[in-house]
């Protein structure tokens, strides 16, 4: 039998099937170790024949399976097989996604635990009895065993003595077994379930997205209106019809509160998948799919991968969110995987959001998407009021601090009242800019063209994007002078600065700096939903899915910010914001409040999230795209150039223009914009960085793929060339 293989090694040259001969027990799907030129390379096999048109005397054997079991099913390598043709990558870069990393090179196995019992055969009376004068460590074993019943070897071994074990092994007093042990993530959770009725929105959502001709369902529903309830009923109802579903949330700190109540409906049914993860933990549970044992997927992006069979249903909640494109290769856009997973499996999807993408509600009025809506919260309450601090006021009115006089009235009512309160600031560290007063000087980071911030806690400076870090500044390194300004906010300020108002006041910060221990999320969020903190501050890992019942203020502290970046989305993503970081207030009986701070209270985005005027904003924002021809009435192409030297960087985006410049020509009508450029971060963790940057027709499509072939030619060892569709991030 031959066995067609894509060796794993992620290089254009060897993007191609290799035959080899195989034993009749592998198949398609298994992972195998096989002799490649020189070497031992490991390899997916891709699919199996009879005979082979390279003669057979150049063929050579398969080595051995890695696995007891395929890693990949058939209905996964279509899918694979989509990834590398959309995003145009290498088939074995593709295949990776499906497996856990730690899989490859054999870096993660079964955790074996050896357990040891006591012979039943035979007395322990008679085998205290049997040994020898001053065996006391063998007697003392053999007395613990028979109250223990079974002991951990290895425990056996520290408390006894290796050799007083060994010894009691060979007397047959002692037997030995071997047992798999499961490395369970989030042990500790605790898994609740609610006694729901469904409102009548609820049912007629499940009903809509049951009954609709419609393989894709857009759930448009407010914030606190049982989205998740409608979630949980529709995996219930395909499980009892023996399929499997796979459920997406958008950041790792939302996984914990989904996965309790996921558990709790469907126990040992559900398995978690996401980056965060220890190596053992993630092998254990993608194992737990690929067998079976577990029939529901839970996760961050890359659970979309997930190795189930059978799928009847995805969900994607909070579908607008930017963290569902990838940023390295393959950048996959996670929607588009699973529309194509459901395509392939014959399942439905299910968007679900309060404030859905441009795109997606676009697809959704047109047709294209099932809609289904939940106008009302679940407990017929009212969405949280809005207070809105105009900041310029606060200024002129001689306030230099964080937190409007208004925001500090509302602050102390919350606590006084006894309830909590989420402050949300869209920057970590402690200010942002280190500036020098006299000459003007930025502190910014050697690999990166960004600037440092200040971190107090450690009292240095650290980049954000490489995380290299720099001792604090005494003086200005170009002219020498201490006057310096540190300047911004972030969340270790605001922290500093509520410990000085609320002195009694319990502070919880949640940021990439608190969260970077293993389950790090997890116990933050614990910690304050478990009412041991009365105030969190955090950045966008506070802003969506959280459900905390005692929270009735929520401060939003820059909302203007994401209104200013240099990107086509930023009205969007600023509505998306305030929207979503404003339903986390008053989701239980107590009202909710809002404070939002503002240096432009008259903005016409601000003014649509504040009066929860989705419809509007949407008509707004879409007449805009329409007019200035951005997507979806468009396709942005980015060619993006990187290298480690300025000269190579800049004479590979020579190159690839001029090898572009003739397919801009040749279809000039498709094209509203094309040109060369530096990138708006021109330097990025040590690499120079440009960019031919193009946007064509919305039926321009045609001629895409040629401009990724063309582009990608010209990648070499010294310049990384990549492409990016509608990229989510224009710096």
């Amino acid at each position: 039998m031959i066995a067609e293989v894509i060796v794993d090694i992620a290089h254009s040259d060897v993007d191609k099937v290799f035959d080899y001969i195989a034993d009749d027990d592998i198949s398609l799907g298994f992972r195998v170790e096989v002799p490649f030129g020189r070497y031992r390379s490991e390899g997916f096999v891709v699919a199996v024949k009879e005979r082979s048109e390279v003669d057979s005397g150049k063929l050579k054997k398969i080595i051995k399976k890695l696995d007891d079991f395929p890693v990949l099913s058939e209905s996964q390598l279509r899918l694979a097989e989509f990834i590398k043709r959309e995003y145009h990558v290498p088939f074995a870069s593709a295949l990776r996604q499906f497996i856990p990393s730690d899989l490859r090179g054999g870096r993660v196995k079964e955790k074996i635990i050896s357990f040891a019992v006591l012979n039943g055969d035979i007395s322990p009376i008679d085998m205290v009895a049997s040994l020898r004068k001053g065996s006391t460590a063998q007697a003392n074993a053999i007395g613990y065993l028979k109250g223990q019943k079974r002991e951990k070897l290895a425990l056996l071994n520290e408390k006894f003595g290796r050799g007083a074990i060994r010894s009691l092994v060979e007397k047959g007093f002692i037997k030995t077994f071997d047992e798999k042990a499961d490395r369970v993530p989030y042990r500790r959770l605790e898994a609740y379930s609610k006694n729901v009725e469904l409102s009548d929105e609820q049912s007629n959502a499940i009903n809509s997205v049951l009954s609709a001709d419609k393989k894709i369902s857009l759930l448009f529903g407010v914030t606190g209106s049982g989205k998740t309830e409608v979630y949980l009923r529709l995996i219930d109802r395909y499980l009892q019809e023996g399929k499997t579903a796979i459920m997406l949330v958008p950041e790792i700190a939302l996984t914990p509160q989904m996965l309790g109540q996921l558990r709790a409906r469907f126990k040992d049914n559900v398995s978690i998948l996401h980056s965060g993860l220890s190596a053992g933990e993630r092998y254990d549970e993608w194992v737990r799919l690929r067998t079976g044992e577990a029939k529901i997927a839970i996760g961050a992006r890359s659970a979309i991968f997930a190795p189930l069979e059978n799928v009847g249903i995805i969900i994607i909640d909070e579908e607008h969110d930017g963290s569902y494109v990838a940023e390295t290769s393959p950048r996959y856009k996670t929607i588009d995987v699973a529309k194509k997973r459901c395509e392939i499996c014959g399942c439905k999807l299910v968007l679900g959001s309060a404030t859905p993408s441009i795109e997606s509600y676009s697809l959704a009025l047109s047709g294209e998407y099932n809609l289904a809506r939940l106008n009302r919260r679940i407990n017929g309450k009212s969405l949280p009021d809005f207070i809105v601090a105009d900041m310029r006021d606060e200024v002129r009115n001689g306030n230099p601090s964080i937190f409007s006089y208004r925001l500090r009235k509302e602050l102390k009512k919350c606590l006084d009242e006894g309830n909590q309160a989420i402050l949300f600031l869209n920057r970590r560290g402690f200010s942002q800019q280190v500036i020098c007063r006299d000459c003007g000087y930025v502190a910014k980071c050697e690999n990166c063209d960004l600037s440092l911030n200040y971190h107090r806690d450690n009292d240095i400076l650290k980049c954000h994007y490489c995380n290299a870090t720099y001792k604090k500044l005494s003086a200005c390194p170009e002219c020498g002078s201490i006057n310096l300004n540190y300047r911004g906010t972030g969340t270790q300020k605001i922290t500093s600065e509520l410990n000085q108002l609320f002195p009694s006041a319990r502070i919880l910060r949640m940021d990439n700096d608190t969260t970077r221990n293993k389950e790090g999320h997890f116990k933050i969020l614990k910690s304050f939903s478990d009412g041991e903190a009365d105030i969190l501050v955090g950045t966008q890992m506070v802003a969506k899915g959280h459900d905390f019942p005692s929270v009735t203020l929520v401060g939003i502290l820059d909302a203007d910010m994401s209104l200013y970046f240099p990107d086509y989305r930023c009205s969007e993503r600023t509505f998306q914001l305030v929207t979503q970081v404003a339903g986390r207030s008053g989701r239980a009986d107590k009202k909710g409040t809002v404070v939002l701070q503002t240096y432009n209270p008259d903005n016409a985005v601000l003014k649509f999230a504040i009066n929860y005027d989705y419809e509007g904003f949407f008509k707004y924002e879409n007449s805009i795209r329409k007019s200035t021809l951005f997507p979806p009435y468009s396709i942005i192409l980015r060619v993006m150039i990187e290298s480690g030297s300025d000269e190579e960087g800049l004479a590979g985006l020579k190159r690839v223009y001029e090898k572009l410049l003739p397919v801009y020509e040749k279809n000039k009508e498709k094209f509203i914009f094309f040109n060369k450029m530096k990138s708006p971060v021109k330097i990025l963790k040590n690499k120079f960085r440009y960019q031919v940057l193009m946007r064509l027709t919305s039926d321009g499509e045609e001629i895409k793929d040629r401009i990724y072939d063309l582009a990608l030619s010209e990648k070499t060892n010294k310049v990384l060339v990549y492409v990016e569709e509608n990229p989510g991030n224009l710096n």
